[in-house]
C-alpha cells in the first residue's frame, strides 16, 4: 500500500522539541504527524477495502457525533516502542506480534483485518517523518499507539461499515517515573477487569475503562497499580490494570497465570517466557491464587514478583495490599532474576544485547 505524505508546515521548533525531550514523561506530548488509513465495507457483508493511506499533520479528528465508536465503543488499540540505537538508527521490537494481536482484537470487536506488512509500514512511515522525536536517554523511547475506530455515523447496533486506522507517537520516559524500585499493588475485590466470554483477551478501550475505578481505589491506598482476581476460581490471579504478572519461585522457576480468555496476551510476557527458557529456567503457565501468593511469600517459596508490559517493561513488585493485609515488603530490593531479565530485554530492544530471535525491525 502506498502512503501519501502531507507533511506539517507547523512542526515544533528544534528548541520546543528539545525542551519536551528533556523531560518527556509518558503520553504527555505528541509528535508532529499521524498515520491514517480508511476502510469502507463493500456492501452489507463484512468484506471491505482499505484505502487512502497517508501521513498527515497531527491534530483533532473530525468526527460525526453519531460515529459508532462514541456510542458502542467499537475500537481497539496497540502499544509498542521505537528505540534509538547507538548508531542513531531506530528499531521496533516485535512489531509483527503487535500486528497479529491487533487483528485478533479486531476479530473480537467486529472490525476489519489489517495486513501485517501494512501495519509495520505505517509505523515505519510515521517514525521516518518524526525521527527527530525519538529520544536517546536511558530507558527512553518513542511510544507508538496504533488504533482502529468505527467512524460510521448511525445509531443502529451493528458492526460499522466505515473505520479509521491511525497511529500516533509520543516520546516516553520511565512509566513509573524516576529510579526503578519495587511498586505497591492493590488487590481489587469489588471490581473485575473482564469476564469469561467477554473481551479480556482483546486490547480494547472498554477493558481499560472498566479498570479505572479500581485504579483510583489503588491510588487512594498508596499503590501504583491494581491486581484483578477471578472470584469464581478461588481468587485466581489474572493481571494488573495494564500489565501481566510473574512469580519467581525458589530454585528460579517462573510461574505466570495461564491465558484463559480473560487475560491479555502480552508481547512482553511472551518475550520474557522465551528469555527465561533461554537461561535454562523452567516456565509454568498455570492458575495461581491469592492464597498461594500469600503462603509463598510467607514460606519463601515465592522469592520475587514482577509485572511486565510494553510501557513499564519489567517492574518489580514489593508489596501487595489486600485491604489491611500487606503481602511482601515495600522496602525489599528488586530481585536478581527480575533485574537480569529486565536488563537483557532492554538490552535487546536498545541494541546492546544480541537479538538471537530476530525480534527487532528497523524503522528508520
Amino acid at each position: 500500500m502506498e502512503f501519501i505524505e502531507d507533511l506539517s508546515t507547523h512542526r515544533k521548533s528544534d528548541q520546543e522539541r528539545a525542551d519536551i525531550l528533556a523531560n518527556p514523561g509518558f503520553g504527555d506530548f505528541f509528535t508532529d504527524h499521524t498515520a491514517v488509513i480508511d476502510w469502507s465495507a463493500d456492501g452489507e457483508g463484512p468484506q471491505g477495502t482499505w484505502s487512502n493511506a497517508r501521513i498527515e499533520p497531527y491534530g483533532p479528528i473530525a468526527m460525526d457525533p453519531a460515529a459508532s465508536v462514541l456510542h458502542y465503543g467499537q475500537e481497539i488499540f496497540e502499544g509498542l516502542k521505537a528505540y534509538r540505537h547507538e548508531d542513531g538508527s531506530v528499531w521496533s521490537f516485535r512489531p509483527h506480534a503487535n500486528a497479529a494481536r491487533l487483528n485478533r482484537s479486531a476479530a473480537r470487536l467486529a472490525l476489519p483485518q489489517l495486513d501485517e506488512e501494512v501495519f509495520v509500514e505505517s509505523l515505519r512511515r510515521l517514525v521516518t517523518a518524526d525521527v527527530q522525536w525519538v529520544p536517546s536517554g536511558d530507558g527512553e523511547a518513542l511510544y507508538l499507539r496504533p488504533f482502529m475506530i468505527a467512524t460510521e455515523a448511525f445509531l443502529g447496533v451493528r458492526a460499522a461499515r466505515k473505520v479509521s486506522y491511525r497511529v500516533i507517537a509520543s516520546p516516553a520516559g520511565n512509566y513509573f517515573g524516576g529510579e526503578l524500585k519495587p511498586v505497591g499493588i492493590w488487590v481489587s475485590h469489588n471490581y473485575a477487569r473482564a469476564g469469561r466470554g467477554g473481551t479480556g483477551a482483546a486490547k480494547c478501550g472498554g477493558n481499560y475503562a472498566a479498570s479505572l475505578i479500581a485504579q483510583l481505589e489503588a491510588e487512594q491506598n498508596g499503590c501504583k497499580q491494581v491486581l484483578f482476581l477471578d472470584p469464581f476460581n478461588d481468587e485466581a490471579v489474572e493481571e494488573l490494570g495494564g500489565m501481566n504478572v510473574f512469580f519467581v519461585m525458589r530454585g528460579g522457576k517462573l510461574i505466570t497465570p495461564r491465558l484463559t480468555g480473560t487475560i491479555l496476551e502480552g508481547i512482553t510476557r511472551s518475550s520474557i517466557i522465551q528469555l527465561a527458557k533461554d537461561r535454562g529456567l523452567e516456565v509454568e503457565e498455570r492458575t495461581i491464587t491469592l492464597g498461594e501468593w500469600r503462603e509463598g511469600i510467607a514460606s519463601g517459596e515465592i522469592q520475587e514478583v514482577f509485572a511486565c508490559g510494553t510501557a513499564a517493561v519489567i517492574t518489580p513488585i514489593g508489596v501487595l495490599k489486600n485491604g489491611e493485609e500487606h503481602i511482601g515488603d515495600p522496602d525489599a530490593p528488586a530481585g536478581e532474576v527480575t533485574m537480569a531479565l529486565r536488563e537483557e530485554l532492554l538490552g535487546i530492544q536498545t541494541g546492546t544485547v544480541a537479538d538471537r530471535h530476530g525480534w527487532l525491525e528497523r524503522l528508520a
